[in-house]
């Protein structure tokens, strides 16, 4: 076993942070091309929606399955394997004939792209504890900026060639880096016992018997919810009247989010000081806040990138301070800890795109509004609940 922060230097934690965007990277690049895919396959709205969802609970089914084996198995050579089988998902989409090869190498990219969330219980593993979140906020930067510029990267690839254009390039990125993962991660083995189905049961266990661990992936879902409502329906909004936006530029608002990103290290350093409880108040305030100015978006893009960026920082505010608080529960299970959070956040991503297409289809922006506004609401009146009934570990 590494001893931890023995050989978590400043360059591997810069390696990892770029992996884990990459990875998650992948599910996220088709979302600025949804009108064009409606097009090219000849689907309807509703149809093509099914990509997104395909993504997210491609992504929720590599977290419940794949994810504990971090804690089992060889991490270094887990991650390789399931970076190299998140490319092989994007050949396949690329080279796509008809929109069900669209939807399996979705779901196949997907199911491995939960690479990520080996990486960072790994990172948080390998850091000392008074910087764990710090790392985890930069490792988390990492993933919110993969997020959010595989947006803006597929728009510009698209406009330079077509839409598979991102696949093709995305694909033998990939490869590079699990090559550079191979040579710079160090070999770590959890010193378990447990057989496979036993370690997935350990998963329900640690949510039965972990009430902050229960609290934090509530919270953690509504906000990831939140985060899909606003960002699904987006390029159906920008890419009709009054804008009529094309891909590359729908794929620039991913410029806007990213910068939200930045606050993840800034909320790690809040919880390595003991302040994680007022980072998630706080996050849960400017995310309700952040639906006044996306309310005008139909009429004003200034108001609508203000609300992205406050949107964006709130949502990475949550996540940092949420992972922050239950890495802290129990180290020796942090990958298991990471499956049974990260399982509830992607698919409250994944109802997330559900509910914001119903609504798009329904009742227009408006509807989108209301619906991520009742959601963000909840959310603060769950912490609230919660923090006023007992005492939570920060």
């Amino acid at each position: 076993m590494t001893a931890h922060g023995s050989k978590l230097t400043p360059a591997l934690i810069a390696l990892m942070a770029f992996a884990t965007g990459l990875a998650v990277a992948s599910n996220y690049y088709a979302q600025p091309l949804l009108h064009t895919l409606s097009e090219t396959f000849g689907v309807s709205t509703g149809a093509v929606g099914l990509i997104v969802t395909a993504a997210q609970l491609g992504y929720a089914i590599g977290l419940v399955l794949l994810v504990p084996l971090g804690d089992l198995l060889e991490r270094r050579g887990l991650i390789v394997s399931m970076t190299l089988l998140g490319a092989v998902g994007l050949m396949i989409t690329a080279s796509a004939q008809h929109i069900g090869m669209v939807l399996f190498g979705t779901a196949l990219t997907a199911l491995f792209s939960v690479v990520a969330q080996i990486l960072l219980p790994f990172a948080a593993t390998l850091a000392v504890p008074e910087q764990r979140g710090r790392v985890v906020g930069t490792i988390m930067s990492g993933l919110l900026l993969g997020i959010l510029l595989a947006r803006t990267v597929s728009g510009v690839l698209a406009g330079i060639g077509s839409w598979r254009t991102v696949y093709w390039v995305a694909a033998p990125l990939l490869v590079l880096t699990a090559l550079a993962l191979w040579r710079a991660l160090p070999a770590h083995k959890e010193a378990s016992t447990l057989r496979y189905p036993q370690l997935l049961a350990s998963v329900f266990r640690l949510f039965a018997e972990e009430p902050v661990l229960r609290l934090r992936a509530l919270l953690g879902a509504l906000s990831f919810t939140i985060f899909s409502v606003l960002w699904t329906p987006m390029a159906f909004l920008l890419s009709s009247a009054p804008y009529h936006y094309s891909d590359a530029q729908i794929g620039l608002f991913g410029l806007v989010g990213a910068a939200g990103a930045l606050a993840a290290s800034h909320a790690g350093r809040l919880a390595d000081h003991g302040h994680g409880h007022r980072a998630t108040l706080y996050g849960l305030l400017l995310l309700l806040g952040s639906w006044l100015p996306i309310a005008f978006a139909e009429s004003s893009i200034a108001a609508f990138v203000v609300g992205i960026l406050v949107l964006d920082l709130a949502v990475q505010a949550v996540h940092v301070s949420n992972q922050s608080a239950i890495y802290a529960l129990r180290p020796e299970a942090r990958s298991r800890l990471t499956s049974a959070y990260m399982t509830c956040y992607f698919i409250g991503g994944a109802l997330g795109s559900l509910l914001s297409a119903w609504a798009y289809s329904h009742s227009g922006w408006t509807g989108v509004v209301v619906l991520g506004t009742a959601l963000s609401a909840s959310a603060l009146a769950v912490w609230l609940l919660a923090t006023r009934r007992a005492p939570v570990p920060a």
